[in-house]
């Protein structure tokens, strides 16, 4: 089954929003056996939107739009699906008065302008929001499936677990399609490219490069009649890229630094507090957005001036010799957060990192009562591009670390 996604939205094309249904949908389609591919983006024109479903009727057996569900004028994702299969919408009572009560209960009230999702076409089944007010289609019709999905990305995501991936399974093709990714850092993409250059001229499983700002991904693909074979080519692949790269990969699929530095802290029972300057909070985020992370991270300090380092408890004579942003300061940093918040490890992230130019550098400090350790990373980018370079580098040092992938002295 060969499928195409629709985001529907001048907003997407203007750049106002970001497009993630469409990410979301990519990686789930694969596992139902179903190939994407095209995305193809329409604005809030009608005419357009028609357009756009005529070219994807001709190519695929799936269409997937999302958004354009709402009750203004400019949602016009109903009308333009009505206008492909050439059937006029009517106002379903049921739903209307369903979505009547609902409007009551959390508004007080009943915008008219409500009624228009409540309508349907005769080869519509209406797919329940238990998050909002629009409904979803599904369509049938001359051996195509139509699914049209609310814009919201927790709507949209709840209906495609409770209402289509039921209907979508044993609909596609006996084959099976799976998917790793596999995730480093500190290789630039041509090098990795260039490394597993073997390994990438193979048609099943394929091999593709692209780079995130925590390192560069590798995603295999395979594709078998059955599971089994499909997990063996998958792990297969892996091995090999493991065999060229090992030094280099810190993860796996939905892996992020700050789950990965959380296991392995976990795993030693330790504990980790930071103390950051020119990242701006960024580094305390990350760790603490990590899974169950009140569990090993006790908390950060965020220094932007010298004045905070020396009333958290940075010594003063330290900033004053060696400047405020300096290999020696982050060691004092690291071991100052360690101290206050009474941890196994501390952390520290300084640098210079100005918005007036495209490079700098990042000074990582590590302190335990074990060992002391500092890193220098030269950074290039826009600001926010370096901040977060320095703290991905900061967490790939401490992993290292908890690894004993380095000498600590």
């Amino acid at each position: 089954m060969k499928a195409e996604i629709i985001p529907v939205g001048t907003e997407i094309l203007l750049g106002n929003i970001v497009d993630t249904n469409s990410s979301f949908l990519a990686n789930q389609l694969p596992w139902l056996g179903i190939d994407l591919y095209f995305i193809s983006t329409a604005g809030d024109n009608q005419k357009r939107l028609v357009d756009t479903l005529n070219r994807a009727w001709n190519r695929a057996d799936l269409i997937i739009t999302t958004g354009g569900l709402g009750p203004t004028q400019d949602d016009i994702t109903r009308e333009a699906i009505g206008e492909l299969v050439n059937e006029e919408l009517r106002v379903d009572e049921d739903l209307w008065q369903g979505l009547q009560d609902l409007l009551r209960r959390y508004l007080g009230e009943v915008p008219h302008s409500n009624i228009r999702q409540a309508t349907t076409i005769t080869s519509a089944q209406v797919m329940p929001n238990r998050m909002g007010t629009a409904p979803g289609w599904w369509v049938e019709k001359d051996e195509h499936i139509v699914i049209a999905l609310p814009g919201p990305s927790d709507e949209m995501r709840m209906m495609w677990q409770e209402s289509v991936v039921p209907k979508l399974e044993g609909r596609s093709t006996k084959e099976i399609i799976l998917s790793r990714v596999i995730k480093t850092f500190r290789l630039a993409e041509a090098k990795v490219d260039e490394m597993v250059s073997p390994i990438s001229k193979l048609s099943n499983p394929t091999l593709a490069t692209y780079i995130n700002p925590d390192g560069v991904y590798l995603r295999i693909t395979a594709k078998a009649d059955e599971r089994k074979e499909a997990q063996r080519l998958l792990a297969q692949s892996e091995q090999q890229i493991r065999d060229i790269l090992a030094p280099y990969v810190w993860g796996v699929d939905d892996d992020t630094p700050g789950s990965v530095i959380g296991q392995l802290l976990r795993d030693k029972s330790w504990s980790l507090a930071t103390m950051e300057s020119c990242t701006e909070g960024l580094l305390c985020s990350t760790i603490a957005s990590g899974p169950e992370s009140c569990a090993y991270y006790k908390g950060g300090l965020l220094t932007s001036c010298d004045e905070a380092k020396i009333a958290c408890g940075v010594d003063a004579a330290i900033i004053d010799g060696y400047g405020k942003e300096d290999t020696q300061v982050v060691r004092a940093m690291a071991d100052t957060a360690r101290r206050n918040l009474k941890t196994n490890v501390g952390l520290a992230v300084g640098g210079n990192i100005g918005s007036d130019t495209d490079s700098g550098e990042a000074f990582i400090g590590l302190s335990s009562d074990e060992f002391e350790k500092t890193f220098t990373h030269r950074l290039r980018g826009n600001r926010l591009r370096m901040k977060h370079r320095a703290v991905y580098a900061a967490l790939f040092d401490l992993r290292k670390i908890l690894l004993e992938e380095v000498q600590c002295t």
